[in-house]
């Protein structure tokens, strides 16, 4: 894969998250909005695991020329911050309808699992392609 194409997917991802990150804004503000005066912190900031967890790192593969993920890490990347994003979702909603859930905790230690599973497979990927890239200058 070319540096240009590494971009492209890169400002692509990025531009994604901002775009996911600004409608989960909108959402908990809305969501906000009508429910009675009740505020809770999950719903107020869902909109930072994909800005934290999505912008920042693709911006940063763009503007550095790291490498991207393969297909496997980045999928395995992205389930992790999207089931980040739902826990946070789904515990702000329980406490804005004044309860808890035990099984709430399942999103995090699967946003946990996957996102670091990703990042893993990320690292091993690199190490992997530069391994390839030194071997086809020697050719």
């Amino acid at each position: 894969m070319s540096t240009s194409d590494i971009k492209k997917r890169a400002l692509r991802s990025a531009f994604t998250y901002l775009a996911v990150s600004l409608l989960c804004a909108v959402f908990g503000f809305i969501y906000e909005l009508f429910s009675h005066g009740v505020f809770s912190p999950f719903m107020a900031f869902c909109f930072l695991p994909p800005l934290l967890f999505g912008v920042i790192p693709f911006l940063a593969v763009y503007f550095k020329g790291m490498y991207f993920p393969h297909r496997l890490a980045y999928n395995l990347y992205n389930s992790g911050v999207s089931a980040l994003t739902a826990g946070f979702i789904f515990t702000g909603v329980l406490q804005i309808y004044g309860t808890t859930n035990r099984l709430s905790a399942v999103y995090y230690a699967a946003a946990a699992v996957f996102t670091v599973s990703g990042i893993i497979l990320w690292i091993y990927g690199t190490g992997k392609d530069k391994k390839t890239l030194e071997k086809n200058k020697n050719v």
